[in-house]
């Protein structure tokens, strides 16, 4: 019978959850935020940096994020139909 790796005590290792930086364009739904999140990325072929922009849908608990606000969000478990990130921190105020 082969040997169990993890010993019951012990908690196997979760994968690192993916973090990102952007921008809030959207805060009109309730404890929900859009953020921009900007990423250069080379042409396969011209070898050009292209700007390509993906939002993404946060959950903000305290409804604390307003537009223009520079946060950092990491990957969670899927909490509504499109919402699979949430807020970890706001980084900048908007001016």
């Amino acid at each position: 019978m082969p040997e169990a790796t993890a010993t019951p005590t012990e908690t196997p290792e979760r994968a690192a959850r993916k973090t990102r930086e952007g921008t809030v364009v959207s805060n009109a739904m309730d404890k929900t935020v859009v953020v921009a999140v900007v990423d250069r990325v080379r042409h396969a072929k011209y070898n050009k940096f292209i700007l390509r922009t993906k939002k993404l849908y946060a959950h903000d608990e305290t409804n604390d994020a307003n537009v223009g606000d520079k946060v950092r969000v990491m990957e969670t478990r899927p909490l509504s139909k499109n919402k699979r990130w949430r807020i970890t921190d706001i980084l900048e105020r908007a001016k």
